[in-house]
């Protein structure tokens, strides 16, 4: 039976085992680039949401308040 992987599942896997220069390259390609590349990020920003303090999520949360168009 074949193995079906969401794409949440490939993001992750595609990401382990990489440095931590190499997820930083991944991360600064992505900006900016071709939509496609958007629900990469997104899998990554839930890893990093699900694994930081209230302090951290409140400074990313102001920071993104602080630069959308008002």
């Amino acid at each position: 039976m074949p193995i079906t992987l969401n794409l949440r599942q490939a993001i992750i896997q595609r990401m382990q085992d990489k440095t931590p220069e190499e997820l930083r390259d991944v991360i600064d390609d992505s900006i900016g680039a071709e939509e496609r590349v958007l629900p990469g990020l997104g899998v990554l920003f839930e890893l990093i949401w699900q694994h930081t303090g209230d302090e951290t999520k409140q400074e990313l949360v102001q920071t993104l308040q602080q630069h959308l168009p008002h």
